[in-house]
C-alpha cells in the first residue's frame, strides 16, 4: 500500500516539493523486495533533486553502489565505492559501510585480481571500516572470514567473538565459528556452534549442511541424514551433490542391520544436542536481548540484499565429501529467514521435531499460539490482558477535517455563508474533542496515582504505558542486526522507541526513514459525522491546496516527520491514544503499529483517489468543439500560479489509473479453457479478404493456419542456415533458462512451483548460437537412439536427463500432483539457451527477408498506411521492425503484454512447434494482482503463470500449438506467454490497427507506465500529432480520442511556454530533423514533446522534462530551452484535424 500511495502522489503532482523524500523511500522499499531496477531508478531521481532533504547525497551514492553490487555489476559498483571514498566530507558511518562492502567484494570476487593482493586489500578495507565504526558486528564478522581464509585461526576467533558481542544473535557468525572448530578437530565445540546457528535461524541451510558433514565424519549417518534433509528444506540454493549424498545415506541406512546402526556415538544425537544447555554467556545474551539497542547502519538498515558464504566446510573424512555452504561470493539475493527465526522464550527454542529419514522439514514446537509481540494468548482473551483500543467518538475530527479547519480559520474574512456554516460545525466538533481528551487525561493521571473514582469507567488505551498485565512478555528479538543479505525480522516499534530513549542513540536519517513509523498516531481517526462528509470538505479545497495538503499528510504518515500545517492543526492532531504522552509510540505494541500502518496506507490511498477526482474539471470544461485560440486562453494565468502542470492524455480527471477489476460474472469452469479462434486459409483471396482482418481484431488471439503456403512465403530465408550465411557475426541476445514442462515453473532451489521465471541475459553471435542449436538437436537425437536401443539408464539417470519427452504436454509425474513435485525436488534441471531479439531492421543486411514479408496482407505488414506504428516517423526496434527468435525445446517467452498494448504478429518458421498461452486484456488486472502476490513486477519482471493459480482466480486461458507457417495474431492488450516444443525460429513485430480500441488501450498503458515509472517506448504524444497530420479519420470514437490528446498537449505546451517566459528565460528555435526520434527525459524517462530542457552532462547534451529540470534548479539555471514546433504550427494542425464523413474513403484501405 505504501508503494502504491507514494506513486499516486508523484503521478498527481510530479513537482511535489518533497518528491525527493518519496523517491528515496520508494528506492529503499524496492531494494528491500529485490526490485533492483526500480530501486536504482528512484535513487537516481532522488540524487538529481537539488532541494533540501533528510538524507545526504553521499547516502544515496552508497545505495546506488550497493544496488549495482547486488545486481552483479561489480565493476561499476567498485568504481562507485572508490569514488565515494574520495569525498572529503564523508560521514564516518557511510565511510565505514563503503569500506566494508569494498573489502568484502575483494574477498569474494576473483575478477578483482590475484588472491594474495585481493585478500590484503580486503583486510585493509575491513580494518579501516572497523576503525570508522567499531560497533559494526557485520564488519567484524567479515574480518573474521578473511582471517579464516588465510589460516589465521586465532585472529578469526577474536573477530567472530567481537562480532557476537556487537551484533548479538547472528546465525552466520555461529556457523563460521563452527567451521573453525571443525577445522581444529573440536567436534563438540563445533556441534554447539552449529546448534546455536540453527536455533537462531532454523532455515539456515549452510549450518544444517555443515552439521550433517560433522555427524557423517563422526560415523553417525542417521543424524547426518536428518541434518541434510533439513538443509534441503532451508533457505537458499542447495548443491546437487547434497541430493546425491541424501540418496546414498538413505540407501545405506535401509540396507544396514539395526545392530550396526546402534553403535556408540562420539557426539550427542541431534535431538539431544538440540536440548543441550548453551553456555551461560550465550544464554544470558538470549535472555537480555530485548533490552539491547538495535544499532542501525546505513547499509544494514536499508536491507542489505546479499548473503555471504556461511562457511561451507570441506571434510577430510573417508568420504571426502564437499562442504555445502553458500557460494563464495556476494551471493544469493533476497534471502529471508524462516518465519520462526525468533523464539518467544528460551525453552521453546529447544523443542524440535526431527525428520526421521523423510523429506519433512524440522519444525519447532512452540508453547501455543502466539500473537504479535511474542505474547501467548490465554483463554481466548487478548494477549497479556491488554484490552483493545476503543474507537474514537464520532465527533472526533480526522486529519483532513483538521486541515480544513485550519484553512477556514485563516481565511474567515473571505468565507461565504456556506463555508462559515461549515466552520462553525468544525469548531463545535473540535471543542467536544478537546473536552473529551481532557477527561481522558484526567483518568490517566488518576490511574497512575492509584486513585480511581468509584463507579467511573476507565478507558483502556492502546499505546498507554503500563496497560499490559503482569504476565505480558516483551517481544524477544533474537536477531538485532541482519547478516549480510538476510532480511531482519521487524523489531516492534515499542522496542525501537524504548531502545533509542534508553541509550540516547539518535539513529541516522536513513534508519528513521526505513522504520516507517507514524509518530503521534497509532490508530485511524473515525469517519466524520454525517453532517459533514468528505465530499463536502473536498469541494472546499482548491486543486493545488488539496494535492499539497494530502501529499504532506501522506509523507508524514510514512516517515513520522511532523510537517508545517495550520496552527490549530498542530494543536489538535493528537489522537486519544497518545494524549499526554510525549513519546509518540512509547508503550504501543507492534500489532498496533502494523495495523495502523496497514489501515493508514490504505486510507491515504483511497483519500488520494477521491480527492483528486473531485479537484479538477471534467472533460466538458474544455471541449474539442473549441478552437485552438480559445483553448489557449488563460494559460498564462495558470503558468504564473506555479505549482504542478500535470498532463493526462486520456482524461482531465487527475485520478491515478488502476488495473481493471475482473469481469463480472466470472466464467464457469467449463469456460476457463476456451477454444482458440483459428481459421485455415485455402487460397490467397481469403488471405486478403476484409473478413480476415475483422476476424482477428474481434478476438483476444487468433491463429491463421496455412498462411505461408497460400501466400507462397519463402520461410527458408529465416532459417538458421540462411541467417548464418547472410550475417554470421550479427549480435543476438541470449537468455539462459531451465528446461521445464510448460505446466511447471520451479524455483531456483527446485522445491516449489513459483511464478518467477529464471532467465539470465548475455550476448553472442548468430553463428555461435547456430552451433549451439545444432549440437542441442544432435544430443537429443542421440538420446532418443539410446532409448530405442535400451541403453538409457533407469531411475538414477533422471538427475542428468535433458527431459525432452516431458516438454510436449506436461503429462506424467511432472505435470502435477504430489508425486511430480517430489520428483522435481530431487531433479537437476538442464540449462538451455534461448536466442532472442535478433534485430532484422537493417535493410542493407536483411533485404531479401524484409522483401518477402511484403507478401502479407496489409493489416499484418510491418509497414502499412493502416498501421499506426508506421506513422511514428522513426524506428522502434522490435515494434515497427522485425525481430527474430532462435529456439531450442523449452525456450520461454515469459508472460507479458506488448509495449503500450499494441497488437503483434508472430510467424513460426519451424521446423518445430511452439505452445502458446493467452488470456484476454480484460483480465490483466487479475494477472497483475497475482504477480504482486508473488512479489514480481508485472511490467519488467520475468514471470510464468501457473495454470492452477489462473484457474483458481477464474482467468480463462487460451492454449494452442503454433505449427510451422502458422501466423498468430495477438490482439491489443492480450496477456500471453510462449514455450518452444521443438527446435524452431520465429519472427515477430507489432502493428497498430486504426481503431478506437487500439488507440485507447495505448493511452491507458501510457498513463499506467507513467504511474509505475516505466518507459513507454511508443511516444503517444508524438504519434497523436503525426496521425493528425497524416490521416483522415471517419470513426467518431477514434477521432475524439486523438482530438482530446491534441487539445491537452497543446494546452500543456502553452502553459510551459508561459512558465518559462515568467522566469525570464529564452526559448530557442530547434525544429525537427527528418526521422528524428522522439525525446524522453534522461532522468524519469517520460516523453518530452516540443519544449526540450537541455543540459550538458559529460560533454553530451541531455534532454529533461520540466518537472525534473525544476527539481535540479527551481529557476532552470544551467538549462537551454529548445522548441521543436511553433505554437502557431500546432494550432493549425489542431484546427485542421476534423471528423470526416463516413462515406469518404479512408486512407487506411
Amino acid at each position: 500500500p505504501s508503494i502504491k500511495a507514494f506513486r499516486q502522489v508523484l503521478y498527481i503532482d510530479p513537482g511535489f516539493q518533497r518528491a525527493n523524500e518519496i523517491h528515496f523511500r520508494l528506492a529503499l522499499m524496492f531494494k528491500a523486495i529485490s526490485d533492483y531496477e526500480s530501486s536504482l531508478k528512484h535513487f537516481q531521481l532522488a540524487q538529481s533533486d537539488s532541494r533540501l532533504s533528510t538524507f545526504t547525497k553521499a547516502e544515496i551514492r552508497f545505495h546506488i553502489a550497493h544496488v549495482l553490487e547486488v545486481q552483479g555489476k561489480f565493476k561499476q559498483a567498485k568504481e562507485a565505492y572508490e569514488q565515494l571514498l574520495e569525498l572529503k566530507d564523508l560521514t564516518r558511518s557511510v565511510r565505514a559501510e563503503t569500506l566494508r562492502q569494498l573489502g568484502w567484494m575483494h574477498h569474494t570476487l576473483e575478477s578483482l585480481g590475484e588472491k594474495p593482493q585481493r585478500q590484503a586489500y580486503a583486510l585493509h578495507c575491513l580494518q579501516k571500516s572497523i576503525e570508522a565504526d567499531p560497533s559494526s558486528g557485520q564488519s567484524l564478522y567479515f574480518l573474521g572470514r578473511c582471517f579464516a581464509s588465510i589460516g589465521k585461526v586465532h585472529d578469526a576467533f577474536i573477530s567472530y567473538r567481537n562480532s557476537v558481542d556487537k551484533a548479538e544473535a547472528n546465525a552466520d557468525t555461529w556457523c563460521s565459528i563452527g567451521v573453525l572448530y571443525q577445522q581444529q578437530s573440536q567436534p563438540m565445540d563445533a556441534l554447539q556452534a552449529y546448534i546455536c546457528a540453527v536455533q537462531l535461524d532454523k532455515a539456515h541451510s549452510p549450518a544444517w549442511t555443515n552439521l550433517g558433514v560433522l555427524y557423517e565424519n563422526c560415523s553417525q549417518p542417521q543424524d547426518a541424514l536428518k541434518c541434510y534433509l533439513n538443509a534441503m528444506q532451508g533457505k537458499g540454493s542447495v548443491s546437487s551433490n547434497l541430493n546425491t549424498r541424501v540418496k546414498f545415506l538413505q540407501g545405506q541406512l535401509s540396507a544396514a542391520p539395526a545392530a550396526n546402526v546402534q553403535k556408540p556415538r562420539q557426539l550427542p544425537c541431534i535431538e539431544d544436542a538440540w536440548n543441550i544447555p548453551i553456555s551461560q554467556e550465550m544464554a544470558s545474551r538470549q535472555n537480555s536481548q530485548q533490552n539491547r539497542s538495535a544499532v542501525g547502519t546505513v547499509a544494514g538498515n536499508v536491507a542489505s540484499s546479499q548473503r555471504p558464504n556461511a562457511g561451507g566446510y570441506g571434510a577430510t573424512g573417508p568420504q571426502q565429501q564437499q562442504g555445502y555452504g553458500y557460494p563464495a561470493g556476494p551471493a544469493s539475493s533476497g534471502y529471508q529467514p524462516g518465519p520462526d527465526s525468533s523464539d518467544q522464550d528460551g525453552n521453546s527454542a529447544k523443542k524440535l521435531k526431527v525428520a526421521s529419514g523423510s523429506s519433512r522439514a524440522m519444525t519447532p514446537v512452540g508453547g501455543g499460539p502466539t500473537v504479535a509481540g511474542g505474547t501467548q494468548a490465554v483463554g481466548g482473551s487478548p494477549a497479556g490482558g491488554v484490552q483493545p483500543a476503543q474507537q474514537p467518538p464520532p465527533f472526533y475530527l480526522n486529519q483532513q477535517q483538521l486541515q480544513v479547519l485550519g484553512y477556514l480559520q485563516q481565511n474567515q474574512a473571505t468565507l461565504n455563508p456556506q463555508q462559515r456554516m461549515v466552520l462553525q460545525q468544525l469548531q463545535q466538533q473540535h471543542r467536544l474533542m478537546q473536552q473529551h481528551k481532557q477527561q481522558l487525561l484526567l483518568q490517566r493521571q488518576q490511574q497512575q496515582q492509584g486513585i480511581v473514582t468509584a463507579g467511573q469507567p476507565t478507558a483502556a488505551l492502546a499505546g498507554q504505558p503500563g496497560a499490559a498485565s503482569f504476565g505480558q512478555r516483551p517481544y524477544q528479538q533474537q536477531q538485532l542486526q541482519p547478516p549480510y543479505g538476510v532480511a531482519q525480522p521487524p523489531i516492534p516499534a515499542q522496542q525501537q522507541q524504548q531502545q533509542r530513549m534508553t541509550n540516547g542513540y539518535a539513529p541516522p536519517a536513513a534508519f528513521r526513514m526505513m522504520q516507517g513509523t507514524v509518530q503521534g498516531r497509532t490508530s485511524q481517526p473515525s469517519p466524520p459525522v454525517a453532517t459533514l462528509s468528505d465530499r463536502d470538505l473536498q469541494m472546499l479545497l482548491s486543486q493545488k491546496e488539496a494535492a499539497s495538503l494530502l501529499a504532506e499528510d501522506l509523507l508524514a504518515q510514512f516517515t513520522g516527520d511532523l510537517l508545517d500545517v495550520p496552527k490549530v492543526t498542530a494543536e489538535v492532531t493528537t489522537t486519544p491514544t497518545d494524549a499526554a504522552d510525549g513519546a509518540s509510540l512509547k508503550g504501543g505494541t507492534a500489532d498496533d503499529l502494523k495495523e495502523g500502518l496497514k489501515v493508514g496506507a490504505a486510507a491515504v490511498s483511497e483519500r488520494l483517489l477521491a480527492l483528486s477526482s473531485a479537484s479538477q474539471p471534467r472533460p466538458g470544461a474544455i471541449s474539442i468543439a473549441l478552437s485552438a485560440s480559445q483553448i489557449l486562453e488563460g494559460c498564462a494565468e495558470v503558468a504564473k500560479a506555479g505549482g504542478a502542470f500535470p498532463l493526462n492524455l486520456l482524461t482531465d480527471d487527475p485520478s491515478p489509473p488502476r488495473p481493471p477489476d475482473a469481469p463480472s460474472p466470472p466464467p464457469s469452469k467449463d469456460q476457463l479453457l476456451p477454444q482458440t479462434p483459428s481459421v485455415f486459409l485455402e487460397n490467397k483471396k481469403q488471405a486478403f479478404s476484409p473478413q480476415l482482418q475483422e476476424f482477428c481484431v474481434a478476438h483476444p488471439i487468433a491463429v491463421i493456419r496455412n498462411m505461408a503456403n497460400v501466400l507462397k512465403l519463402d520461410l527458408g530465408l529465416f532459417s538458421t542456415k540462411t541467417l548464418v550465411e547472410a550475417n554470421p557475426d550479427h549480435t543476438i541476445e541470449v537468455r539462459t533458462q531451465l528446461m521445464q514442462s510448460p505446466d511447471e515453473n520451479w524455483d531456483a532451489e527446485r522445491r516449489n512451483m513459483v511464478w518467477r521465471c529464471e532467465s539470465h541475459r548475455s550476448h553472442t553471435s548468430i553463428a555461435r548460437y547456430a552451433q549451439y542449436q545444432a549440437s542441442s538437436f544432435q544430443e537429443s537425437l542421440k538420446e532418443e537412439q539410446e532409448k530405442v536401443q535400451g541403453v538409457q539408464r533407469e531411475s538414477d539417470s533422471d538427475s542428468n536427463s535433458s527431459l525432452p519427452s516431458r516438454l510436449g504436454g506436461g503429462g506424467g509425474s511432472g505435470s502435477g500432483g504430489s508425486g511430480g513435485k517430489r520428483w522435481k525436488r530431487s531433479a537437476h534441471f538442464k540449462t538451455i539457451k534461448f536466442g532472442t531479439n535478433v534485430d532484422l531492421s537493417d535493410e542493407r543486411k536483411w533485404r531479401p527477408q524484409l522483401q518477402e514479408l511484403t507478401k502479407l496482407p496489409a493489416f499484418a505488414r510491418v509497414v502499412s498506411a493502416g498501421n499506426m506504428l508506421s506513422h511514428v516517423g522513426h524506428t522502434i526496434l522490435g515494434m515497427n521492425t522485425v525481430q527474430l527468435y532462435m529456439k531450442v525445446p523449452g525456450s520461454r517467452t515469459p508472460g507479458h503484454q506488448e509495449n503500450n498494448n499494441f497488437c503483434s504478429v508472430n510467424i513460426n518458421i519451424g521446423p518445430g512447434d511452439c505452445e502458446w498461452f493467452a488470456t484476454p486484456e480484460e483480465y490483466w488486472g487479475v494477472v497483475h494482482s497475482l504477480c504482486e502476490r508473488n512479489n514480481i513486477n508485472y511490467l519488467h519482471g520475468s514471470w510464468w503463470p501457473l495454470m492452477e493459480d489462473m484457474m483458481a482466480a477464474r482467468v480463462p486461458v487460451y492454449r494452442f500449438l503454433q505449427r510451422p507457417g502458422d501466423l498468430v495474431w495477438v490482439n491489443a492488450g492480450t496477456v500471453h506467454w510462449v514455450q518452444a516444443v521443438g527446435w524452431c525460429n520465429n519472427i515477430a513485430w507489432n502493428v497498430g490497427p486504426l481503431n478506437a480500441s487500439q488507440f485507447r488501450l495505448g493511452l491507458e498503458r501510457y498513463e499506467w507506465n507513467k504511474l509505475q515509472s516505466f518507459k513507454s517506448i511508443v511516444p503517444m504524444v508524438h504519434l497523436s500529432w503525426n496521425l493528425a497530420r497524416n490521416i483522415k479519420v471517419s470513426e467518431p470514437q477514434l477521432f475524439e480520442l486523438i482530438k482530446y490528446c491534441l487539445l491537452r498537449t497543446l494546452r500543456h505546451c502553452q502553459i510551459i511556454v508561459e512558465f518559462v517566459k515568467s522566469l525570464g528565460k529564452e526559448i530557442r528555435w530547434h525544429g525537427r530533423g527528418k526521422n528524428e526520434i522522439a525525446h524522453y527525459c534522461a532522468t524519469c524517462e517520460v516523453e518530452v514533446f516540443n519544449i526540450l530542457f537541455v543540459k550538458e552532462v559529460d560533454k553530451k547534451h541531455v534532454v529533461h522534462c520540466l518537472d525534473c529540470s525544476r527539481r535540479m534548479s527551481q529557476r532552470l539555471e544551467g538549462f537551454v530551452i529548445l522548441e521543436e514546433y511553433s505554437i502557431e504550427d500546432l494550432m493549425e494542425v489542431y484546427d485542421s484535424f476534423a471528423l470526416q464523413p463516413a462515406t469518404v474513403p479512408s486512407t487506411t484501405t
